[in-house]
């Protein structure tokens, strides 16, 4: 059987801008251009020869069409998702985790967590930043700064407010398993931490 199929990367990028209603959301997501996204579904909508979004003036609506052409694009790429997290041999998922300069590593305890996660394999890339974030060089990145990044899911790992430490994933990939154990590992970690400092400030008067 041969499959009549528009090209991928037309289809992610219509996915994608479906599930955001945004052209520059789904940029975010694909680590591309919003106009490199606004092409490939204008070179798709060709293909097809329908119409798949209004675009009106700062704001993306589906077609009764796009409505249509979702659901069963969204259902093949999460099939084709399980198919191949199925392939991978226990051990064999990867996470490439980017860490801001200032951070100093042993505050995570990172050979615990591998040690509690066998099955993930942790690579960590320091000095990283957006820029490798957004490239690809890494899954996910713990950042320095306010946390709101268009696109992206920021989870505050310490306490407190303004500037502070933050893992930021893609919202595409945040809920992966590997990146969910992560993100529960760190507020573990950091809930140990407060605790451990508000042990601190409660015995030292009495140390006098």
């Amino acid at each position: 059987m041969t499959y009549t199929l528009p090209p991928l990367n037309a289809l992610r990028a219509f996915e994608a801008a479906a599930r955001h209603l945004s052209f520059k959301l789904a940029a975010h997501e694909l680590h591309v251009t919003p106009a490199a996204v606004g092409q490939q579904v204008k070179a798709l909508e060709a293909r097809l020869g329908v119409q798949l979004f209004e675009r009106l003036h700062k704001q993306l609506i589906l077609t009764a069409a796009g409505q249509a052409y979702l659901p069963g694009i969204s259902d093949g790429f999460r099939r084709i998702a399980e198919a191949t997290s199925q392939l991978k041999p226990s051990g064999a998922v990867l996470l490439q985790l980017g860490v801001h300069p200032s951070l100093d590593l042993r505050r995570l305890d990172l050979a615990a967590f591998r040690g509690a996660h066998a099955e993930i394999g942790l690579r960590v890339l320091q000095p990283a930043g957006l820029h490798e974030l957004v490239e690809g060089k890494v899954d996910v990145l713990i950042a320095r700064g306010l946390g709101h990044h268009p696109g992206y899911r920021c989870d505050r790992i310490n306490e407190g407010s303004g500037l502070g430490d933050w893992l930021i994933a893609p919202e595409g990939t945040a809920d992966c398993p590997e990146i969910v154990s992560f993100r529960a590992w760190l507020r573990a970690r950091s809930a140990e931490n407060s605790g451990a400092n508000r042990l601190s400030v409660s015995v030292t008067p009495f140390q006098f």
